[in-house]
């Protein structure tokens, strides 16, 4: 596929690093079908190159994505509702084997905060401001806003965002925790890359397996959850890698 509404580039310093741009700055990078169809062929590919590290998801211009394309919202009805466009591209980003982190400048609102919400880490500029705004438009949050908001923030400041439709400024997202971390609007890719490239760093199995495993807390009970964490560990205990590191680990030790 060529795209139009995204685009899909490695970082000129670490080939392992894949940035995913939404590309409508003219609409504040509003999510349409055609952006949508474009991101999951984006990520499929994404999910079968294991050589990727860690992708950065972030908009062109001034802001993330203002939210969905209101156009065709207004015109969508209850079964091309119940077919949830955007929750399964955003749940293919959030089981992306390699992490996501969401670099966000200016507005990342309904559809657009969900999208952030799907992803492992946020980085906000201090311009950013985010929120869930559907009540507004009488409907909800529809692709995931109802269910990640809450496991984020917690599910009295979910209630608090989703039913008055506030719009809330940087400063407040990284106090509720919505934003990982705050940085002036300049910095804002200069603290993904930075980020990226830590984990980069790390034993890449173990990486894409600590994340399945967080996963996990959020989509099965406590004892699911850590049967899963154990066959996990097992797993990479057999690991190349995990022999490889550890062997380096002691022997800078013992050099002293």
């Amino acid at each position: 596929m060529a795209y139009k509404l995204i685009s899909v580039e490695r970082d000129e310093d670490n080939d392992r690093i894949v940035v995913v741009t939404l590309k409508r700055p003219e609409v504040k990078n509003a999510i349409n079908k055609a952006m949508v169809a474009e991101l999951h062929d984006a990520f499929d590919k994404l999910r079968e190159d294991n050589d990727v590290g860690c992708v950065i998801l972030t908009g062109e211009g001034d802001d993330f994505a203002a939210g969905a394309d209101i156009g065709e919202l207004r015109e969508r009805k209850a079964l091309e509702s119940l077919a949830a466009i955007n929750n399964a591209l955003f749940n293919k980003i959030e089981l992306n084997p390699a992490p996501v982190i969401a670099a966000i400048n200016g507005y990342a609102l309904g559809g657009g905060c969900e999208l952030t919400l799907a992803c492992d880490i946020r980085v906000g500029g201090r311009g950013a401001k985010m929120g869930q705004p559907e009540v507004n438009l009488g409907i909800i949050p529809a692709a995931g806003g109802t269910q990640r908001l809450p496991r984020i923030v917690g599910l009295g400041r979910a209630k608090e965002l989703v039913l008055t439709g506030w719009i809330i400024d940087a400063e407040e997202c990284h106090r509720i925790g919505l934003l990982n971390h705050l940085v002036d609007d300049a910095e804002v890719m200069a603290d993904a890359l930075k980020l990226a490239n830590t984990i980069c760093k790390k034993g890449p199995l173990a990486i894409r397996v600590a994340k399945q495993a967080l996963n996990q807390s959020s989509r099965t009970n406590l004892e699911t959850g850590l049967q899963f964490e154990s066959v996990a560990q097992a797993m990479l205990f057999e690991s190349e890698d995990k022999m490889k590191r550890m062997t380096d680990f002691l022997e800078r030790k013992n050099k002293g």
